[in-house]
């Protein structure tokens, strides 16, 4: 019988402590955030090894711990899919987004696209997309942490919802992204920590060899929980998931975010290095931690607990190593959780306040002053709109919604922010209304996929027959952007592609 449900003392005192040490963070970092700068790039003063970490604390979120873990254990080696595409987009991130972003932007992935282009059209279609992944990210969050406090504490998902979104509001609110970046640190140390010991107790059960334990799955569930097809069954839709993950992640506004808190480029290629090196071992600990949770705690089990399968991992600990450990994983878990809404809801501030209210409503002239007030209201709002979101979509499965976050980022975000670095016949119109249409376009075809039309509102069929829209929408975010572009030329953006392009390389003077 799992104690999941009930109170856990360790829980709440790894939690106590958690949230006393961020909030010490978050009480210094309010002391030295006087400006915008500070606000939003934290004086743009972290290092290479900071910022990786920061990164990787920032991308390995809900989704991935629980989530990833919990496909694995429902679906076998196809839960995998997610954790493969989610890796392969950082050399990408590496080689053509870093450093340019770095040298081009200031605070947000808008800067970069607005570079050469009309400031206000851009600023607003990019706006839309990046609180539309914010949201769809968010969800996953929240309903990642509500399932995860109501099980270690006994409280109402509801109320477990609205106790995230109060302690992430502290630390936002008044640490900005020096207390952001603090808290990705330290919640990347627990999280690598937390699963490479449960990785550690799940390969002592099989002699610490991998192969046992995938054979030992294998007799409990049939050969094809090792085969691909246990999830994805249409090969089309693997490809398309996969194109959404491998390019959604350069495309993320609060990932893309974190590239202006170093001081140079050559810091931030770096930082995506440590980034990824820390990122891919986590993910070869997700594959034994689903296994594990498979064979030793059971699917149906697993499902019992939680219809998205969120709770493989707390579940595992708690086989592993009873309360104590369940306790320990459950607050590095509830750690995981606030610190990606706190870069995520800081992104969307970001975006609400110097990309909206100051770039658009105000025509780049706003204090300072002005503009600190407005992102922390802008932080409110977002928090509120987050704790709504969270209980609105209790029990899905996180991995799968940040899937969505990943199609509307790779649609919307990536091909106008590719273009507008490395095209020169780019148009401010071709950059609009490629993200409006990347934007829309993956919308409304999540809401026609089974995902929505089969699984949520009850129908028989699908207007959609994908159930990640990427391999539809990528392409014609791309094609959109070309032909307007080329079918209303602005030479005057060509000829700022010339001057862009000494900066591109060496930055700012």
């Amino acid at each position: 019988m799992s104690a999941l449900g009930e109170p856990n003392a360790t829980a709440m005192a790894f939690f106590g402590i958690f949230i006393a040490l961020t909030l010490c963070i978050t009480i210094w970092a309010s002391r030295r955030t006087r400006t915008a700068d500070h606000f939003y790039a934290a004086g743009r003063s972290v290092t290479s090894l900071q910022n990786g970490l920061a990164l990787a604390g920032d991308y390995m979120s809900a989704a991935s711990f629980l989530g990833i873990a919990g496909l694995v254990a429902r679906s076998g080696f196809d839960g995998l899919i997610y954790s493969t595409g989610w890796l392969v987009g950082w050399p990408i991130v590496m080689f053509l987004i870093a450093e340019p972003l770095r040298n081009l932007g200031r605070y947000t992935f808008a800067d970069v696209v607005a570079a050469r282009l009309r400031q206000k059209p851009i600023r607003i279609a990019a706006s839309i997309g990046a609180l539309a992944v914010i949201a769809f990210y968010l969800i996953a969050q929240m309903v990642g942490a509500g399932n995860l406090i109501r099980l270690m504490f006994g409280l109402p998902y509801e109320l477990a919802v609205v106790i995230v979104g109060a302690v992430m509001l502290l630390y936002v609110l008044f640490g900005g992204m020096i207390a952001t970046t603090w808290v990705q640190i330290v919640k990347a140390v627990l999280l690598l920590g937390g699963a490479t010991l449960l990785a550690i107790l799940v390969l002592a059960r099989f002699d610490f060899n991998p192969l046992t334990l995938f054979d030992q799955a294998a007799q409990q569930y049939g050969e094809s929980v090792l085969a691909p097809g246990g999830l994805v069954t249409d090969p089309i839709d693997a490809i398309s998931l996969g194109l959404a993950l491998m390019l959604g992640t350069a495309g993320l506004p609060h990932i893309l975010m974190r590239f202006y808190t170093v001081p140079d480029a050559k810091t931030a290629r770096t930082s995506v290095g440590y980034a990824t090196a820390f990122i891919g071992f986590f993910y070869l600990l997700t594959f034994i931690l689903g296994f594990g949770a498979m064979v030793l705690i059971g699917r149906e089990a697993i499902v019992a607990v939680d219809a998205g399968g969120n709770m493989a991992a707390p579940l595992l600990a708690e086989a592993l190593g009873g309360p104590r450990l369940l306790g320990f994983i459950g607050a590095v878990a509830f750690a995981t959780i606030l610190a990606v809404v706190a870069g995520l809801t800081l992104s969307g501030a970001a975006t609400l306040s110097h990309d909206l209210w100051v770039n658009v409503l105000r025509g780049a002239h706003a204090s300072e002053a002005e503009q600190l007030k407005v992102a922390r209201f802008a932080t409110v709002v977002l928090a509120v709109v987050s704790i709504l979101l969270g209980i609105l979509f209790k029990g899905q499965n996180v991995a799968y919604m940040v899937g969505l976050a990943f199609a509307i980022a790779a649609s919307a975000n990536f091909p106008a922010l590719v273009l507008s670095i490395f095209w020169k016949r780019l148009t401010t119109a071709g950059a609009q209304i490629s993200m409006l249409t990347g934007t829309v376009s993956t919308l409304v075809l999540i809401y026609l996929s089974p995902a929505i039309q089969i699984d949520i509102l009850g129908n028989e069929a699908a207007w959609f027959p994908l159930r990640n829209p990427g391999i539809v929408t990528i392409p014609l975010a791309f094609l959109v952007a070309i032909a307007v572009s080329l079918i209303r030329p602005e030479p005057e953006s060509a000829r700022r592609f010339v001057e862009q392009e000494r900066q591109l390389h060496v930055g700012a003077e």
